[in-house]
């Protein structure tokens, strides 16, 4: 890679899945030689985010910037893209990249004036946030209209599953510049075996507090079984459903069963259980689903987004999303006898290994900003020049 190539990743809130994405895609592209920057919301976070960014101040020679972003449209949206423009214009970037709705909003609004003045490229990775909405709600209609407005403002599309990719081409419309399946990925590091803790508990939820979560659905599968094989269960998190399943877990008697223990790490939250459950209404690529993979942890999850994709051939029964007699089911059988659940994780480890590798994650995506977009190709022209 050209040691003056230069990266601005934008995004709102570094949080979840696509804090994660951006974190080890951005030290990546820095240790390959990039100059690599990032700018996000400033009013989010967690002790997590904070270590984080300070590793990514530590290694990313552009910095990271903080200002404050709204998560919903905002009158204050005009005056943030337009100072990522000036930054984007300072920075001299070759490749400026928008992760999720609003960080992919801003990215490609702030495109918009760099285009008249250099070659920038403006690279979109949707994180299956606005792919969530429904076609028929009035958020939904609204979100893909917009969408719409910017796809001539995005000069390439990174999409983390098929699925996204797909969900996206039925929803907004088939891109048409260049577009590029690439899915997320583990460090090495991150393969083990999940040791437990003494007191341990049978199931573990771990993600935000939402409902398209589908902890509701967990709790009332929980409760649905307890007569039969009484289990227990942490939900580990925090999101603005949160007051609402406390109050179902009351509601269903589980008030002793169901600890909720606020955001912690997955890895932490991993050795307290027996089996992780991914409950989900709607996902794109769960970060959760891989991380317990490489932990070799039991799964129980949902049949949605692009989980199919990811155990690929792994015999794991999926359950219909929201079917709550469907989850009890897996959670009973889990509870009379976790022998084959153990036996599918360690094939779903030797395959998330092989195939979701950050390493991998990093080159496809240098790659596609060089060999599909001619990212920083006029740079190389003028030093030969």
């Amino acid at each position: 890679m050209n040691s003056n190539f230069r990266i601005l990743h934008c995004l709102r809130a570094p949080v979840g899945g696509v804090f994660r994405h951006v974190h080890d895609l951005a030290l990546g592209q820095a240790e390959l030689g990039a100059d690599v920057g990032i700018v996000c919301d400033s009013t989010t976070g967690s002790l997590e985010t904070k270590v984080g960014l300070n590793r990514l101040k530590d290694n990313c020679s552009l910095g990271v910037t903080r200002i404050p972003m709204s998560r919903k449209l905002d009158f204050n949206d005009w005056w943030v893209y337009r100072r990522i423009a000036k930054l984007a214009r300072e920075m001299d970037v070759d490749v400026l990249h928008g992760h999720g709705a609003k960080g992919g909003a801003y990215a490609r609004l702030a495109g918009k004036s760099l285009r008249k003045k250099k070659n920038t490229k403006v690279v979109y990775t949707p994180h299956g946030g606005v792919i969530h909405h429904s076609p028929s709600s009035l958020s939904g209609k609204l979100y893909f209209a917009l969408e719409r407005k910017l796809a001539p403002l995005t000069d390439g599309f990174i999409f983390e599953s098929m699925f996204s990719g797909n969900r996206y081409a039925d929803l907004v419309g088939r891109p048409e510049c260049p577009a590029r399946v690439i899915y997320n990925g583990l460090q090495r590091h991150e393969f083990y075996e999940s040791l437990l803790a003494d007191d341990a508990v049978d199931f573990v939820f771990v993600g935000e507090l939402r409902k398209h979560k589908g902890v509701d659905v967990f709790l009332e599968a929980l409760a649905q079984q307890q007569k039969i094989f009484p289990g227990r269960a942490i939900v580990v998190g925090s999101g603005p459903d949160e007051r609402q399943f406390k109050r179902l877990a009351r509601r269903l008697g589980l008030r002793a069963q169901v600890t909720f223990s606020g955001p912690q790490p997955a890895r932490t939250a991993f050795v307290r259980a027996r089996c992780v459950v991914i409950p989900s209404r709607s996902e794109s690529l769960p970060y959760i689903l891989l991380e317990a993979a490489a932990a070799q942890m039991p799964i129980i999850t949902t049949n949605v987004g692009g989980i199919p994709e990811m155990i690929d051939n792994i015999p794991l029964p999926l359950v219909p999303p929201g079917d709550v007699d469907a989850l009890a089911g897996q959670l009973r059988a889990f509870l009379s006898d976790p022998r084959p659940y153990l036996r599918r994780a360690a094939e779903l480890q030797k395959h998330v290994a092989n195939v979701f590798s950050v390493d991998m994650t990093v080159r496809e995506v240098v790659d596609f900003y060089i060999t599909d977009l001619g990212a920083g190709l006029h740079k190389v022209a003028d030093s030969s020049a």
